[in-house]
């Protein structure tokens, strides 16, 4: 019967393993290509944002919209394209955020100025029955 040892060839195929993932994730880095596309998208969504009034509305999530697409243009001049799509893809969910939040407390303005309208009205009516 063959003497076989166990332990020395379970020290090398972790090793062998570890070296192929590294490999593969040294490999697939390489090959992100620059997210141009993801960028354009963010700072259309940041423009939306602030023609939706974010400055005055949403001044928290334009800012951190601003930011983050700021952080992304530096991540693509040294080309790391990894973070600057993650960065540009927070920036576009931020800008969306301050967008939303935007048009919906200027609605509820427009909802209570109509409501405050409706009151005067109302009250010039009933001044008027009497």
């Amino acid at each position: 019967m063959k003497n076989f040892n166990f332990h020395s060839s379970k020290l090398k195929r972790p090793s062998i393993g570890a070296a192929v993932i590294c490999a593969t994730i040294l490999a697939s880095c390489a090959g992100i290509p620059a997210p141009t596309e993801q960028m354009a998208v963010s700072k259309v969504a940041v423009s939306n944002a602030t023609s939706a009034g974010a400055n005055e509305y949403a001044p928290v999530p334009l800012k951190s919209a601003m930011d983050k697409m700021d952080a992304a243009e530096r991540a693509m001049a040294t080309e790391d394209y990894l973070k600057a799509r993650q960065l540009a893809e927070e920036a576009q969910v931020d800008a969306q955020v301050a967008a939303t939040t935007s048009r919906s407390l200027k609605a509820q303005k427009a909802a209570s100025a109509l409501q405050e309208d409706n009151r005067v009205l109302r009250k010039e009516i009933d001044r008027n029955a009497q």
